[in-house]
């Protein structure tokens, strides 16, 4: 916990508001335009920074069909670089910003996080395996953290889901949640992320509850959260928001600075 305390400062429960980039060089999404892909994103984090965000993470988001790590190319780790690096210059010093890289390219997040000044990723798959729509995910933390090392980027955290959305879990249905978040504690994780279903769905906050009471750790909700349902939420130690705060509630809307303003004033007001 005191990992994350120098990170993310703030008393209570800290707000993380996403960053989808458009699709980017090479995958289907792409739509021919690097400069707009940069200024897109610097659109949305201009709105969190104005809204006084508690934190901001990248993703490449519309690079679907995604690809595991292994058939990840070149030019993805090069360009969310690139986006991370002019995203860090608009949001205040003092605001934590992470990179999550699609699908499970958890070294390249570190990568990325160390190039372009960033203090935390998002990580898939980092204790036990599951299988998501990508194909088979399995437990990185062994050689993650050792690269970490290696590259002399231990200050960056390191978040990771757990049961995550968007995937199987029928090979670890005998551990439970709680076993989960133990072991990714146990695996050094600097906070475990809970999850609803799919992008968008709530976490359930019974679950929330039940991996606060055995966790070490910071708890953070990373899908699902809403204006209408953030007091479910206050126990966990940070929120990550991304479709509530998109244009008529959809993922791939841009920021929309009414939704945020009116999230980030409640969260003060609960806090």
């Amino acid at each position: 916990m005191l990992r994350f305390r120098k990170v993310f400062t703030k008393t209570g429960c800290s707000a993380i508001g996403m960053i989808h980039v458009g699709g980017l060089p090479g995958t289907p999404r792409y739509g021919g335009s690097v400069k707009r892909i940069i200024t897109d994103a610097l659109d949305d984090a201009a709105i969190y920074a104005s809204c006084k965000m508690d934190g901001v993470l990248v993703e490449n988001m519309h690079d679907i069909p995604y690809v595991r790590s292994k058939d990840l190319l070149p030019e993805t780790t090069a360009l969310m670089t690139r986006v991370c690096s002019e995203v860090r210059k608009i949001v205040p010093r003092h605001v934590p910003c992470g990179v999550q890289v699609l699908a499970g390219a958890n070294k390249e997040a570190i990568a990325v996080a160390q190039a372009a000044d960033l203090q935390f990723i998002r990580a898939e798959g980092f204790v036990f395996s599951h299988i998501a729509d990508e194909g088979f995910t399995d437990a990185s933390a062994g050689s993650l953290l050792r690269y970490r090392k290696q590259i002399d980027a231990e200050d960056i955290l390191v978040f990771s889901d757990i049961k995550k959305k968007h995937s199987a879990h029928s090979i670890t249905s005998d551990v439970t949640l709680s076993e989960t978040a133990k072991a990714a504690e146990f695996f050094l994780t600097d906070g475990v992320i809970i999850t609803g279903s799919a992008t968008g769905d709530p976490a359930d906050a019974s679950q929330v509850k039940e991996v606060k009471r055995v966790a070490k750790g910071p708890v953070i909700v990373g899908s699902g959260v809403t204006t209408e349902n953030l007091e479910k939420y206050l126990t966990a130690d940070a929120v990550i928001v991304g479709t509530y705060f998109k244009t008529d509630g959809q993922w791939e809307n841009a920021v929309n600075s009414d939704r945020v303003k009116c999230f980030m004033e409640k969260l003060g007001k609960l806090g």
